[in-house]
C-alpha cells in the first residue's frame, strides 16, 4: 500500500467497538510513546491507543516527556510506561513509528509505517517536529477509522 493510501483509505477493519492501535518502535520511549499520548487526547472517540517495543528502555525519553508536558499540558510519566508488544492487548491496527531495523511481525487487520526518525539526541526542533508530524498522523488516522 502506498504512502498516500495511508492519508486517504480507510482500513476495512472487523472489531467490536473501537479499534486498538498499537504504536510501536524498538524501544518504546518515544516516538511510540508521543503517538499513544496524542491517540489518547485526540482521537479517543475513534480508536484506542496503546504504545509498545521490541525491547524495553528503564523510562520514556526525558525530552519527549518534556516537550510533551509543555506542548500539550500531558505527562507522560504519570499516565504511560514502557510496554513490550505482550503487555499489551491485540491490535486491530499497527502503525510502525519507522523502523531502522526489521519490523516485528504483530498478528493484525491493518499495517501501516509512518517512516519517522527518532529524534533522541538531537535538539527541540527536531522533537517538535516529530511530534507535529505524529499529531498529523494520528489526525489523519482518525479520520480514516472514525
Amino acid at each position: 500500500m502506498s504512502s498516500k493510501c495511508y492519508q486517504k483509505c480507510k482500513p476495512k477493519l472487523e472489531c467490536e467497538g473501537k479499534p486498538k492501535v498499537a504504536f510501536v518502535c524498538v524501544h518504546n520511549s518515544c516516538r511510540s510513546q508521543i503517538a499513544e499520548a496524542l491517540g489518547k487526547k485526540l482521537a479517543s472517540e475513534a480508536f484506542e491507543s496503546y504504545s509498545a517495543g521490541t525491547e524495553l528502555k528503564d523510562r520514556i525519553n526525558p525530552d519527549a516527556v518534556r516537550l510533551m508536558k509543555r506542548v500539550y499540558g500531558i505527562d507522560m510519566e504519570l499516565t504511560q510506561r514502557s510496554k513490550l508488544l505482550s503487555d499489551i492487548p491485540e491490535p486491530d491496527v499497527v502503525v510502525f513509528m519507522g523502523c531502522n531495523v526489521s519490523c516485528p511481525s504483530v498478528f493484525c487487520q491493518h499495517v501501516e509505517n509512518w517512516g519517522l526518525d527518532d529524534p533522541s539526541g538531537q535538539p527541540d526542533e527536531a522533537f517538535l517536529e516529530t511530534i507535529r508530524q505524529i499529531e498529523q498522523k494520528v489526525l489523519q488516522l482518525k479520520a480514516r477509522l472514525s
